[in-house]
């Protein structure tokens, strides 16, 4: 991304002020930023935050930008798009949409038939500056573009890039959707500590350093998941005892059908949303 490209947000909600707030942690100008959001309490949060231009007109924000970043929900993307599709296709603007679910051939029927689009899953870690982005580009997309959605999305965390827009799917139930997964085994935890006889307060703290050392050392690391589990598993051990409960509960296959049914989710609601065309 050049220092003074413009970046335009159609929708002010969290995913955009987490973006926001990285970009401008990484030096650039709130003066280059312009949201618009139908919510004039949104609007005026964002602008008392960041000191960035805010409007309640999509066009707006694509007359002024060199990228438009949707982040709308994505039953209101169609409408979303509709004011502007003249306006990218005539300037050739660079279209990133972080709407869940939403196909790029859908969205470019939406834009008129416009092609310079990227499509990103980011996930909710991302409010915190540690979030997981999941990007694919069409063969439409000039390397220069390319650069501009990575930098964009790495002000949030960690950014990878996908062979094929089908990839997605998997990506939204296992990143998209896996902050849910962590938050439900610790919330497990915290609740069987409490049961014996750990306080609230206690059960939650060493819970959560627990998840948060788990993560950074595997994150250290250069061995596989399977070996780091091994290391801390000692034989007639207590992690040992746990283990084998996890094991004859299956829970490897469970949380295989888990994924899989929220990938299979993932693309009925791709179908579902591409069929309102």
């Amino acid at each position: 991304m050049t220092p003074r490209q413009r970046i335009g947000f159609i929708g002010g909600g969290n995913m955009t002020r987490s973006i926001i707030g990285g970009l401008i942690t990484n030096e650039i100008s709130p003066n280059l930023i312009k949201i618009s959001d139908p919510d004039p309490g949104q609007r005026d949060r964002l602008v008392a935050q960041f000191g960035i231009t805010a409007t309640q007109e999509n066009r707006e924000v694509a007359e002024d930008a060199d990228v438009v970043v949707l982040a709308v929900k994505p039953q209101a993307l169609r409408k979303a798009t509709g004011p502007i599709g003249d306006l990218v296709r005539d300037r050739n603007l660079l279209v990133i949409s972080i709407a869940a679910g939403v196909r790029i051939e859908d969205i470019s029927s939406w834009l008129g038939g416009h092609t310079a689009i990227v499509r990103v899953m980011p996930n909710t870690p991302a409010l915190v500056g540690s979030g997981a982005s999941a990007l694919f580009a069409p063969p439409s997309i000039t390397e220069a573009q390319r650069d501009t959605a990575e930098s964009i999305l790495r002000a949030v965390g960690i950014t990878v890039w996908l062979t094929n827009e089908d990839q997605i799917d998997t990506v939204t139930a296992l990143s998209g959707s896996g902050p849910a997964y962590f938050f439900y085994l610790m919330e497990a935890m915290e609740a069987t500590a409490c049961k014996l006889g750990l306080t609230p307060k206690m059960a939650r703290l060493l819970t959560l350093e627990t998840a948060i050392g788990a993560a950074r050392l595997a994150l250290e690391s250069s061995e596989d998941l399977s070996s780091l589990r091994k290391r801390v598993t000692s034989p007639g051990g207590t992690t040992e005892r746990a283990i084998e409960i996890f094991d004859q509960a299956e829970t490897d296959k469970t949380i295989e059908r888990a994924i899989s049914s929220a990938a299979v989710r993932s693309r009925e609601l791709a179908d579902l949303l591409g069929g309102e065309v």
